[in-house]
């Protein structure tokens, strides 16, 4: 039966039901539509006016249903249509056939009004190197050159372009210019803007609406529709997981993905893929291999490059051209190993200089053993601050700093050097990290402050869990915008993506392996400013050291190193979280109010999403192991759980005959057919169950500010 042409239709029939088709209205769809000599095509769309938008050509499903173009562009050229689509019940096939020579696999049919704007658009459509760019948005001259190589590769027919840019040269703004560029040309109507934290969203939308007034745009809320009436949808991959099932793939025409981390082309290419739009990734990190050091690294230029289909990216204006031109300003590195640091043979701890009190039980208890009855042990450095802390390593952190900026230091060369007194970015490890840095660099600086009552230091995280800081965005705004606090210190909120160009310092006090993530934090003071002519960073964990930091665009050589110590063989008892990441999956679903503050979803609102979250991770694994009528039932199942979040904790074969949306499609009996008899189904059920309703499942069901694995 499988390979029977009328079962492939049974099929297409659904499909087109999905994507919205009124299958019987005798307007929209037309079945065996007669043409002048005689041949029939298998399905004519139309529009809401009864004229043909396109011919679906229907095929047994043990034949690949792009062998059918001839035979379909035949039936469009009788029909006079401008698109056609092949189907086998398995797989469908868009062909824009005036103008592409081959037709592409897409997810779903187009939906009625999204042919509609496409045949619309292609009347007007004009040549996209004649319309002029905007110079008032992006007016430099490698923003132009990248604008005009993207939209010469649109001309050649390629979908799917690269674009990396080093931060602080204005990825932003080129996007809106090659956006407006495309709409002024009508080569698009609809702009999706993919973004990896809900900071960067709100961000995001504030700048659209000035470079692109004339475009509405809107962030997407968790658990909202897309707005049909807005021309440009800003969003996170958490807010698209639970929904972007529901719309045709023709609902975007551009697909922009910003700084996303890895598991967006690769685990979560899903969502992409999805819609068959124009994919562009933006990206200021370099996607070579020789830049990179770790496993996730190396993933992440793989998985990106294989997503985009290139070897290189379509345009490069990396950091040294940056600095050649102007656009950005140079560094200094200040390093001081008086301190605790990252060591390649792991540093000595005493054990009087932890903070026993502050410990939990179980851990006092693995470092009571650890010690043993030595006075002191050999770490590896990415235990630090992780498992357990060392308040006098925080200390002398915050000493030296205060010694340099008051007292400046001497280079190589002897010539005494001071880093100019300004906005300081501190890179921290955990929250408790954070607030104690905050409040001994605010002690620090008490001197300096106008009033004991206000923070000259402050700090923010990406956790928004029950004791965590809610008011992330109102710390960033007052640190970008007033004059105190000077200090922010940072845990995953201001590693990427933060502009604020009279940034002065970087403080390291975070250890990490990952080159990526080491240029994108080091990036965050690259920005030009009246009167700014370089910036510095203090390193006081080695990782400039390791991650090699020889761009040859540091001013005036390193600085203060101390001797190093004679290596040693250090004991890994504590080298616990060594990769120092932070998973996706680990964090709380957040929403953002119309003012740009975080807020926390309704109990029930955020529990569908987990569940959804979870859902989808489950299911996008696995697809190709079903056929389209098994996905269709697995993807109701999907929209039931969701909707059903705060009532069911399971879901078994036999709610396949309680729920209306099964039983109208023959329930469970039907479910044992389709899916190979009661047992497959329900081990199937079970699988699904046990990965979304497991205390230990996990999913991307948590905040949207977590900063990527892939980039710690």
């Amino acid at each position: 039966m499988a390979s029977n042409e009328a079962f492939s239709r049974t099929l297409i029939d659904a499909q087109l039901g999905d994507a919205g088709w009124k299958i019987s209205d005798g307007i929209s769809t037309h079945f065996e539509y007669p043409l002048s000599d005689g041949t029939k095509a298998d399905y004519l769309l139309c529009d809401r006016n009864g004229r043909g938008l396109a011919v679906v050509e229907a095929k047994r499903s043990s034949i690949h249903a792009p062998t059918a173009a001839d035979q379909a562009r035949h039936y469009a050229e009788l029909a006079d249509v401008p698109f056609i689509f092949l189907a086998n019940g398995r797989e469908i096939w868009f062909w824009d056939w005036r103008n592409e020579a081959h037709p592409r696999l897409v997810s779903t049919f187009y939906s009625q009004a999204d042919l509609e704007r496409r045949v619309a658009t292609a009347v007007q459509r004009r040549d996209l190197l004649t319309v002029p760019i905007d110079k008032r948005i992006a007016g430099r001259d490698y923003q132009k050159a990248c604008i005009d190589v993207l939209c010469t590769e649109i001309k050649l027919g390629r979908r799917s372009l690269l674009v990396e840019m080093a931060t602080g040269t204005g990825k932003t703004r080129t996007a809106a210019a090659f956006i407006k560029r495309l709409f002024e040309a009508n080569a698009a109507t609809r702009v999706l803007f993919l973004v990896d934290r809900n900071t960067l969203a709100g961000q995001t939308e504030e700048n659209f609406n000035e470079y692109l007034p004339e475009l509405p745009c809107y962030v997407l809320r968790s658990g909202r529709r897309f707005d049909d009436a807005k021309r440009i949808t800003i969003a996170t991959l958490q807010s698209m997981v639970n929904i972007y099932r529901d719309y045709s793939a023709g609902y975007f025409d551009l697909v922009i993905t910003d700084e996303c981390h890895r598991s967006i082309y690769g685990q979560w290419s899903g969502v992409l893929r999805h819609f068959d739009g124009i994919q562009l990734g933006l990206t200021a990190t370099p996607c070579v291999s020789d830049v990179v050091q770790t496993d996730d690294d190396k993933a992440f230029v793989r998985d990106t490059l294989r997503f985009f289909g290139v070897d290189k990216p379509t345009f490069t204006y990396g950091i040294r051209e940056a600095v050649r031109d102007g656009v950005l300003v140079p560094y200094q590195i200040y390093k001081a190993k008086t301190v605790k640091t990252a060591s390649e043979g792991g540093f000595e701890v005493k054990k009087d200089e932890l903070d026993w009190s502050a410990m939990d039980e179980a851990t006092a208890f693995e470092l009571r053993e650890a010690f043993g009855e030595q006075g002191s042990i050999f770490v590896d450095p990415n235990a630090l601050e992780r498992r357990f802390t060392i308040p006098e390593r925080n200390r002398a952190i915050v000493r030296e700093f205060r010694e340099v900026m008051r007292n400046g230091y001497q280079d190589a060369k002897g010539i005494q050097r001071k880093p100019v007194p300004g906005k300081t970015i501190v890179f921290a490890v955990t929250k408790r990290h954070a607030e104690t840095l905050a409040r001994l660099f605010d002690e620090a600086f008490a001197d300096d402050k106008p009033h004991p009552a206000v923070r000259y230091a402050d700090y923010v995280v990406s956790d928004t869990g029950s004791d965590d800081t809610r008011d992330g965005m109102t710390k960033i705004r007052a640190f970008k915008k007033e004059k105190y606090p000077q200090i922010l210190v940072s845990v995953n909120m201001l590693d990427t993506g933060f502009d604020l160009p009279e940034l002065q310092n970087l403080v390291f006090a975070r250890y990490t392996k990952s080159a990526i993530l080491y240029r994108q934090m080091r990036g965050r003071g690259a920005r030009k400013a009246p009167g700014k002519a370089l910036f510095t960073m203090f390193d006081f964990v080695g990782v400039s050291d390791v991650l090699e930091d020889n761009d040859d665009l540091v001013q005036g050589g390193l600085v203060r190193a101390s001797e190093p110590k004679p290596r040693t063989n250090p004991r890994r008892l504590l080298a616990l979280d060594i990769d120092d990441q932070i998973n996706p999956d680990t964090r709380a679903w957040v929403t953002m109010d119309a003012d740009g503050n975080l807020v926390q979803p309704d109990a029930t609102e955020a529990l569908a999403q987990a569940i959804g979250a979870r859902f989808e991770s489950w299911l996008l694994p696995r697809e190709a192991q079903f056929n389209p009528e098994q996905l269709r039932w697995l993807r109701l199942i999907g929209n039931t759980l969701r909707a059903n979040a705060d009532t069911l904790g399971e879901f078994t074969a036999d709610h396949l005959d309680f729920f209306q949306s099964f039983t109208a499609l023959g329930g469970q009996a039907a479910a044992v057919r389709l899916f190979g008899g009661a047992r497959a189904l329900e081990t199937l059920l079970s699988s699904l169950s046990l990965a979304v309703f497991s205390p230990d499942a996990t999913g991307p069901d948590h905040s949207g500010d977590a900063v990527p694995a892939s980039l710690q």
